[in-house]
C-alpha cells in the first residue's frame, strides 16, 4: 500500500499541472518490464507486439534494449508507416491483408518488400497479392505461414482463438508445398499463437473454479501444441528454408522459449502491465501504465464522482474488460453504474476525502487500447513527465 501512495504523490507531481484526462507510462517500471521479459525468454529474441503499445517513441526504447529485435504490426499499412519511420526494418504483419493499396505500396519499393513479412494461411492470400502486382512485375513478398495453435481435444470442441485454418502438421506440409511454387513470394516463417494460453490468466481474481478449470486446460493443452507445433515446423522445412518460428506472447514467455522449434517469442502486453495480468500466477508485470481523470462531484458523503472513465476493453464484455481505480488504492465502482461514458461514480474509503478537482488514477484492462483515448502518453521519468504522440496523435488510424 506504501508503494502505491508513493506512486500516487510521484505520478502527480509529475503531472500536476497538466488537464485530465491524461495518460502517463511509468519510464522505469516499462523499462523493468523489458528487462524481466528478456530474462524469461531464455535468450531468444523478442519481438515486440506494436498493438500492445501503440506509440512510436516506446517501440523505439523497447528495440534499443538487448534481447529484443523487429515488430509484430496488425495491418500492412502500420508495417510500411513503421519502417517509413526508421523504426525497424524487420515487420511482421500478424494477421493477413487485402488492403490492395497497402498491398501495391509494398510491391513498389524494394526497401518496403525486404522489410515487411505478411501472414498467410491460404493460397487465397496470394491470389489477391497477385491480382494487385503480378509476380514478374514486383519484389519478391515475404511471407509466413500462420498455424493454428488452438487445441481441439475431441471432435468440434475448439478451446482458443479463431485464427488460421491450418492446424496439422500434414495442413502445414501441404500449403507449405503450394506456397513455394507460387512465383513472386517467398517463405521466410512460421508463426503459431497459442492464445489459449498466453492470453488466458490462470489465477482470475475471486473465480477459484474457472482457475482450476482454466489450469487444467493449458496443463493438457501445451504439451499437445509442442508436439504439433514441432513436427508442423518439421514439415514446412521440407520445402523452404525458415528464418524464424514465432510463438507465444507475455503470459507464456517461459512456456514457449522452452519450446525448441520456436526461435523468437512476440510480447508487448506485459510492457505495459495491465489489469488482465493481474490473473497470471507465472509471472505478473509491473503496472506501468495509467489514466488520470479528475472528480468534479460528490453525489452522497461516500462517493466522488468522476468525469468520463468508460474506457472498456475488447473482448467477452464483463468486469475483467473495466478499467480499475487504481490510486489512491481502495476505490471502486458502483456495481449499478460502472465505468460511465460520462461520468463514473467512485466508492470506497478513499471516497470520503475526495473533493471536486482531485484526481484518480486507473488502470485499463488492455495495453496497447489505451493509447486509443488519448493524442498523445506522458511519458514519466521520476517526478517529472514528457509528453510524446501516440499513433493517435501522429495521425495514425491503428485500424486502417
Amino acid at each position: 500500500m506504501a508503494e502505491r501512495t508513493e506512486l500516487q504523490k510521484r505520478l502527480d507531481r509529475a503531472t500536476g499541472g497538466l488537464e485530465t484526462p491524461l495518460a502517463v507510462v511509468d519510464l522505469a517500471a516499462f523499462d523493468a518490464n523489458a528487462a524481466a521479459l528478456s530474462a524469461r525468454s531464455a535468450g531468444k529474441p523478442i519481438r515486440v507486439a506494436s498493438k500492445s503499445v501503440r506509440v512510436r517513441a516506446l517501440l523505439e526504447r523497447v528495440l534499443a534494449r538487448p534481447g529484443w529485435a523487429g515488430v509484430m504490426a496488425y495491418t500492412l499499412p502500420e508495417a510500411i508507416w513503421l519502417v517509413r519511420q526508421g523504426v525497424t526494418d524487420d515487420v511482421l504483419v500478424a494477421y493477413p491483408t487485402v488492403d490492395r493499396t497497402a498491398i501495391a505500396e509494398l510491391a513498389a519499393d524494394p526497401q518496403l518488400a525486404a522489410a515487411v513479412t505478411i501472414m498467410i494461411d491460404s493460397p487465397a492470400h496470394l491470389d489477391l497479392v497477385d491480382a494487385v502486382v503480378a509476380p514478374g512485375r514486383r519484389p519478391d513478398v515475404r511471407i509466413c505461414l500462420e498455424l493454428d495453435a488452438s487445441w481441439r481435444p475431441a471432435g468440434p470442441l475448439h478451446i482458443g482463438v479463431r485464427r488460421s485454418p491450418v492446424h496439422s502438421a500434414a495442413q502445414a506440409g501441404a500449403l507449405a508445398a503450394r506456397l513455394v511454387e507460387r512465383p513472386g513470394f517467398r517463405l521466410v516463417g512460421v508463426m503459431a499463437y497459442e492464445a489459449q494460453i498466453a492470453g488466458l490468466g490462470d489465477a482470475p481474481p475471486g473465480q477459484a473454479m474457472r482457475a482450476r478449470a482454466i489450469r487444467m486446460m493449458q496443463r493438457r493443452s501445451l504439451p499437445e501444441l509442442l508436439r504439433r507445433r514441432m513436427a508442423a515446423v518439421r514439415a514446412v522445412r521440407e520445402h523452404a528454408d525458415l528464418e524464424f518460428v514465432n510463438g507465444g506472447g507475455t503470459g507464456s514467455m517461459a512456456a514457449t522459449a522452452a519450446d525448441p522449434s520456436v526461435t523468437e517469442i512476440a510480447a508487448g502486453s506485459g510492457l505495459f502491465g495491465p489489469t488482465l495480468f493481474d490473473g497470471y500466477r507465472s509471472w505478473r508485470p509491473t503496472p506501468a501504465a495509467f489514466f488520470a481523470l479528475t472528480v468534479v462531484r460528490r453525489p452522497a458523503p461516500g462517493i466522488a464522482t468522476v468525469l468520463g472513465g468508460g474506457w472498456i476493453a475488447s473482448g467477452p464484455t464483463g468486469p475483467s474488460r473495466q478499467p480499475t481505480p487504481w490510486l489512491p488504492a481502495g476505490l471502486t465502482f458502483l456495481r449499478d453504474e460502472g465505468a460511465g461514458e460520462v461520468q463514473t461514480p467512485l466508492t470506497g474509503p478513499p471516497a470520503r476525502d475526495l473533493r471536486p478537482g482531485d484526481r484518480v488514477w486507473f488502470r485499463h484492462a488492455k495495453a496497447g487500447e489505451l493509447c486509443e483515448h488519448v493524442n498523445e502518453v506522458h511519458l514519466v521519468d521520476g517526478d517529472t513527465a514528457a509528453p510524446t504522440p501516440t499513433y493517435r496523435g501522429e495521425g495514425y488510424a491503428f485500424l486502417g
